[in-house]
């Protein structure tokens, strides 16, 4: 009989945890172990996922496994369409680990809390001993952030972040941060302006093994949502460095200044387009931020841009991911407003007379992709206005974006878009009326709807609707004290316009319902 000692391990690798620095990896051997990676129907239809979102983890998986390969491990591959796949992540372990005659299964631990929780009862079932190590890919424990979250009244992204920026040095002079505030958030607000000209982030043109996966994913995935092709996204860490390059070379040094942001004739502006590269292991957080700082340091870019960069990094994903683990799973649950409208169809359609949300939706189903402020002030603000189901917007979000994972994008979503959590991640929602969409966008010049409205059939639906939501919620909200001046502006409003607001909300909440 084999002793255990000389039996292989099995390392599971998921479809987010594509680095050779994850932990599974780094404690096998691989002259010895066995690595499972496997594209399972569970994991494709919880939600229905955006077909490049899909093409993008698949081909991404497959390259990295023939990474692997070229270092020697022995890889147990489970392509989706394989007449034995199994259909789960846990029963194609159970296989996996029959089949190699391993001694224990080792895995990183997922970002999701349910594949958590799975994972967690396999180890506690398994008769082989299951080990689940923690990812070491974020700068902050699970157990750090629960410390400093701990006994805090209200613990703030601002103050987690000057945590960080002293834990990691990054812009710190000494104790002291580089030009002498922690935040430059108040100069990247800047409209766009008539002329612009924008970079386009690399794109990379289908392999073999993209072009595979793409064929796969149009047979399999027919009515999911968004357009499959053209597909551009990079699969490999050499693609993702090449497009984090490009994003120095070609747009940082006007990030900051021009971040929120919005156009019709351009889906990225000066946005990076690498999220959906750091959240499955193609990119490394902290070196991004080294690179980003030394391009400060050498006068390449102006410290707005470094700073605005650098704090989305180690400042709010890192952040969101301790709210994430720290409240799940209760989270999933929150609804601070009581909201149970259902989400509209024009967000699987596009097919809206709003030309905000029609520009954000129809960039969605094309590119599985928009920037911040398109999701939190406009298709976010618009359901949060609206009454909408937080869980059903939830769904939307992780479904519809391609760096759209559980652990990032349900604090986003409910947390900071729908204020679903009463105000434990943000301090206060993030309503808006029309009037801001038109200051930093130029989706209002054509619109059906005319933002200079305020009330009547004609007017923008952002602008009553903004105001309704204050006054149907001012139990909760009006004791905050950051929205004392606009409830202020609510009370001397006289009684026939107040009632001319509701009607008008009445009137265009009834037709999506």
């Amino acid at each position: 009989m084999t002793s255990s000692a000389e039996r292989p391990n099995l390392i599971v690798i998921l479809g987010d945890q594509l680095s050779l620095d994850i932990a599974a990896l780094r404690s096998g051997c691989p002259n010895r172990d066995v690595v499972l990676m496997a594209e399972v129907k569970s994991e494709t239809d919880y939600v229905p996922h955006h077909k490049k979102k899909i093409a993008f983890i698949f081909s991404a998986m497959r390259h990295f496994a023939s990474l692997l390969r070229q270092q020697n491990w022995t890889i147990d591959y489970v392509p989706l369409d394989a007449v034995t796949n199994l259909g789960t992540l846990t029963a194609e372990i159970d296989r996996a680990a029959a089949k190699h005659c391993c001694a224990r299964i080792i895995c990183t631990e997922p970002g999701e809390w349910r594949l958590k929780n799975a994972f967690e009862k396999l180890a506690n079932s398994h008769t082989l001993p299951v080990e689940i190590l923690q990812d070491k890919r974020f700068l902050c424990s699970n157990e750090e952030f629960v410390s400093w979250w701990q006994g805090r009244r209200q613990p703030r992204m601002e103050h987690f972040y000057r945590k960080m920026r002293r834990h990691t040095g990054l812009l710190m002079d000494e104790n002291k941060p580089v030009g002498g505030r922690w935040n430059f958030d108040s100069e990247n607000r800047k409209a766009p302006r008539a002329g612009m000209v924008f970079p386009t982030p690399c794109y990379f043109t289908p392999d073999q093994t993209t072009s595979e996966v793409l064929t796969l994913v149009d047979a399999y995935f027919p009515n999911n949502f968004g357009s499959l092709e053209p597909f551009w996204f990079g699969v490999t860490h050499a693609d993702a460095e090449a497009a984090f390059d490009r994003f120095i070379a070609k747009a940082l040094p006007y990030f900051g200044d021009f971040q929120d942001a919005m156009v019709q004739r351009s889906s990225f502006l000066f946005h990076a387009v690498i999220s959906l590269y750091l959240n499955i292991g193609l990119l490394d957080p902290r070196k991004v931020c080294t690179r980003v700082e030394t391009a400060y340091r050498a006068g390449v870019i102006p410290l707005n841009s470094a700073e605005g960069f650098i704090r989305q990094i180690i400042g709010w994903r890192e952040f969101v991911r301790g709210v994430y683990w720290q409240e799940m799973p209760n989270y999933l649950e929150q609804n601070h407003f009581g909201n149970t409208a259902p989400l509209p169809s024009f967000y699987w359609t596009g097919d809206t007379d709003m030309a905000c949300l029609r520009a954000c939706i129809t960039q969605t189903q094309e590119e599985a992709y928009a920037h911040h402020i398109q999701r939190l002030m406009v298709t976010g603000n618009f359901a949060m206005l609206a009454g909408i189901d937080p869980k059903a917007v939830h769904e939307w979000y992780l479904a519809v974006y391609a760096d759209a994972f559980e652990w990032v994008e349900l604090p986003n979503t409910l947390g900071m878009s729908q204020y679903s959590d009463g105000g434990r991640l943000a301090s206060k929602p993030y309503a808006a009326s029309g009037n801001y969409i038109n200051r930093m966008s130029d989706y209002c010049k054509n619109c059906h709807f005319k933002v200079q409205e305020k009330t009547g059939i004609d007017a923008c639906p952002f602008n009553y609707l903004y105001w309704n939501f204050l006054d149907r919620n001012r139990v909760l909200l009006g004791k905050n004290p950051r929205l004392s001046h606009v409830y202020g502006t609510w009370n001397r409003m006289d009684t026939a316009r107040k009632d001319e607001i509701r009607r008008d909300a009445e009137r265009f909440l009834s037709t999506l319902r």
